[in-house]
């Protein structure tokens, strides 16, 4: 399950899914392009699922004060395993500052890679807020306020539940609604 010692550890387990030696493999190659990151001893958890038509895997990577995580769904499981490191790289390109508290020890993460120049342009920048009155609503309603206006998501309070509930447009003209879990 472990791969070698001189290496990140990648432990990868699957739900629904046997774990062949061709997606061990797929998944051991494509994060393996991380080693430029992180230490040899750094965990890199990995869990391979299907339901229905999703071909999902996670990925955890704890690191000290922090988790690195990241999730990626398609219909080819060779498709998710390409993206998810992808996105994880691009993940602590732009969070480095964050991700690695100067006060703490760098952990898991390669000198090279800490001491390398943050480029200010990746900094997250909130460059306008907005403020509105929200009434009522089914969603919907929500989803029609949402075509009138020419959004792509809508976000309002919800008539049944009293919560605020986002609306979204999906692909092939059906919407999602997002929902707080407490």
């Amino acid at each position: 399950m472990e791969k070698g010692l001189d290496t990140m550890r990648i432990t990868i387990s699957g739900k629904n899914i046997e774990v062949t030696a061709g997606l061990r493999q797929a998944v051991e190659d494509k994060l393996s392009k991380l080693e430029r990151y992180f230490t040899p001893e750094t965990d890199i958890l990995v869990t391979l699922s299907v339901e229905k038509e999703r071909q999902k895997i996670e990925v955890t990577i704890p690191v000290k004060g922090n988790i690195i995580r990241s999730e990626q769904v398609s219909n080819d499981m060779y498709v998710s395993i390409d993206l998810v490191e992808e996105v994880i790289e691009r993940q602590l390109k732009k969070y480095k500052n964050k991700i690695i508290d100067q006060k703490q020890s760098s952990g898991n993460f390669q000198q090279e890679f800490i001491e390398k120049e943050i480029e200010d342009d990746e900094d997250i920048k909130i460059i306008r807020t907005k403020r509105f009155g929200m009434k009522p609503m089914y969603p919907e309603d929500a989803c029609i306020q949402m075509e009138l206006l020419g959004h792509n998501f809508f976000v309002f309070q919800n008539a049944e539940t009293e919560e605020v509930n986002v609306v979204y447009k999906r692909k092939g003209n059906t919407y999602g609604l997002i929902e707080p879990e407490f």
